[in-house]
């Protein structure tokens, strides 16, 4: 093999490499911020909101992700022990056409990410 050859194989290489590493990346973020752990609680026990509840609360956690679901979200919310989790659409369908995307929070569910705040509510 003579050297060019070797140099261009190597950077092919290299770059089918790093294709192929960056399909196997998770588009997830969890942040736990209480100092408290609370038992796992029941899904059925977890409010699901699609917006602030007028009750006094602490956020516990969130999650981010690509690809969830509502249920999905309030799964992990349970199993921390949050009392309810606030779920947010974020993106949206775009065309390259345009310069910014349009808001179709309300005509579709076609979001490129899912927000989940977890909760706790605070004694009364």
């Amino acid at each position: 093999m003579n050297k060019t050859f070797r140099i261009k194989l190597a950077g092919v290489s290299t770059l089918i490499f790093t294709f192929l590493l960056s399909g196997c990346v998770s588009d997830v973020a969890n942040r736990y911020y209480s100092d408290e752990l609370y038992p796992a609680k029941n899904i059925s026990e977890v409010e699901l909101l699609s917006e602030k509840p007028s009750r006094e609360f602490t956020v516990i956690a969130d999650f981010q992700s690509r690809g969830d679901t509502p249920k999905k979200l309030r799964v992990k919310a349970a199993k921390i022990g949050a009392d309810a989790i606030i779920v947010s659409y974020v993106g949206g369908d775009y065309s390259l056409n345009e310069q910014w995307a349009k808001d179709d929070r309300y005509k579709n569910k076609n979001h490129s990410h899912i927000l989940g705040t977890a909760i706790k509510y605070n004694q009364e």
